[in-house]
């Protein structure tokens, strides 16, 4: 057996790194990038890759993803790690961080240690973290905040959202903001105002509306944006750093922006379902139609679209996410009786860079912009930036080609999740993933995720900083 280090060489891309693009080959040995620049002799035994007339780009890291995942008491979604993961990589994604939640009577270092054990007897394909889920910590739990970072966990999500089953009230997110701004934790917040939704959906179910088009109108904006103005109201006292999951409004951009303006250190992610689908998806269509595009928050019209594509490229918006939560299309999204019984999420984790691509070819930003919300700033509050989302000597080689002359049809029929459906189904753009690397190694090619190759692996985070020097 040979001790020579493992040599790969990616040929001849255009490389997007925090220089900017290059005509350049990257070098990796033993599954980090040694060096970028132009190699033609020297690295006789190395294995070549050609990129000519390709984009290379950092892995994705999708900084919001629910895999293996119970909802309501007893319905998982459709995809566990392994599943989920393969989807993953096949769309361009080499690292998820996803969500944990300690049951009743159990610590949170037990309930991390049986997560880790789950996914790894899973055998993911891409690397992997985790948020802890709070919902309505006693003083106990928040005592146990201060221990997280040792674990490698340096992110809480608490919701606004569920009344009665995920919901924490004021005082018990500004609590956890306190005990989180102390460790220097991350709090995320689903931000939608539980109680005035919950009065709103019981008006419209008890006037008839039970299509699911209602699930939308019950949750207008109003309902977000308020909330994120009461969140980072509270993370300003609590001296917190807020990250808003899913913003889907022009509302809730305007609340993200006052709140920077009165110096609340708030980030914020969008999610590729918004900038592609608009309440004209749910309303006035079958119920069987409709109930594929059912997620909370729900998509809005197209102003709220435009709005999110110009925040992404101009920095309002810091990450896109796929918040990847998919349901099996009979029984869980179409179902019979009213609009609250669909479960609400889409799949969507194997299309977020395809998503996030249209927005460069149509000008709406450039490829260092995407590669910033996609890989670079997601991979910086996740802590395991330069490591992740970068191409620099040094960085894990999670490498993406990018074909920018192929187009993609996206569909159920090709896509790699255990999702029935897609609701991106026959959609057509531009771009397509050829090959994608995970420290080095080739985890998709051609269509094809390698099973040979499944070696998805935890990451231990670190204090996670809000980035500089983006343009805002």
């Amino acid at each position: 057996m040979s001790d020579s280090p493992r040599q790969t060489i990616v040929k001849g891309g255009l490389v997007v790194t925090a220089r900017g693009l290059e005509r350049a080959d990257v070098l990796i040995v033993d599954g980090v990038v040694a060096e970028i620049g132009s190699f033609e002799s020297g690295h006789d035994d190395a294995d070549v890759l050609p990129a000519e007339g390709c984009y290379v780009l950092p892995g994705g890291v999708d900084f919001h993803t629910h895999m293996d995942s119970v909802f309501r008491g007893s319905i998982r979604t459709a995809d566990d790690f392994a599943t989920g993961t393969a989807a993953a990589v096949a769309g361009g994604t080499t690292t998820i961080i996803d969500f944990c939640r300690a049951a009743p009577g159990e610590t949170l270092a037990e309930a991390l240690d049986q997560w880790r054990r789950r996914v790894v007897e899973q055998r993911p394909w891409a690397d992997y973290g985790a948020h802890m889920v709070l919902v309505q910590p006693d003083d106990d739990t928040l005592s146990q905040l201060s221990s997280l970072p040792d674990l490698g966990v340096t992110s809480i999500k608490m919701y606004l959202a569920y009344p009665g089953r995920m919901m924490s009230d004021d005082r018990a997110l500004l609590r956890a903001m306190q005990s989180a701004a102390a460790s220097d934790l991350l709090v995320l917040v689903h931000a939608e105002n539980g109680h005035a939704i919950q009065v709103l959906v019981e008006d419209a179910l008890s006037a008839g509306h039970t299509e699911p088009a209602w699930h939308a109108k019950s949750r207008p904006t109003v309902t977000e944006a308020e909330a994120v103005s009461r969140s980072a109201v509270l993370a300003q006292l609590a001296g917190a750093r807020l990250y808003v999951v899913h913003v889907s409004s022009a509302a809730a951009l305007s609340e993200i922006e006052r709140a920077r303006a009165t110096g609340t250190d708030i980030t914020a992610e969008t999610c590729s379902h918004y900038l592609v689908f608009d309440d004209s998806m749910v309303d006035g269509v079958p119920k069987e139609v409709a109930s594929r595009f059912v997620c909370s928050p729900p998509t809005r019209d197209l102003d709220d679209q435009n709005a999110l594509w110009e925040a992404l490229g101009h920095g309002t918006l810091d990450v896109l996410s796929s918040d990847h939560c998919p349901f099996a299309l009979q029984g869980e999204k179409i179902v019979e009786g009213d609009f609250t019984h669909i479960m609400n999420g889409l799949p969507g984790v194997e299309q977020r860079l395809a998503i996030a691509y249209q927005g460069v070819v149509n000008g709406q930003y450039s490829m260092e912009r995407m590669v910033e919300f996609v890989s670079t700033t997601p991979a910086r509050l996740a802590g395991i930036h330069p490591k992740k989302g970068e191409l620099a000597v040094g960085s894990d080689a999670d490498l993406v080609i990018l074909d920018p002359h192929a187009t993609t049809v996206l569909s159920a029929a090709t896509h790699h999740s255990a999702a029935d459906y897609l609701p991106y189904e026959g959609m057509e753009v531009a771009g397509r993933v050829t090959r994608v690397l995970l420290r080095g190694t080739t985890v998709y090619v051609d269509g094809s995720v390698l099973p040979e190759n499944r070696q998805g692996t935890y990451l231990h985070r670190s204090a996670s900083h809000q980035p500089t020097g983006e343009t805002r």
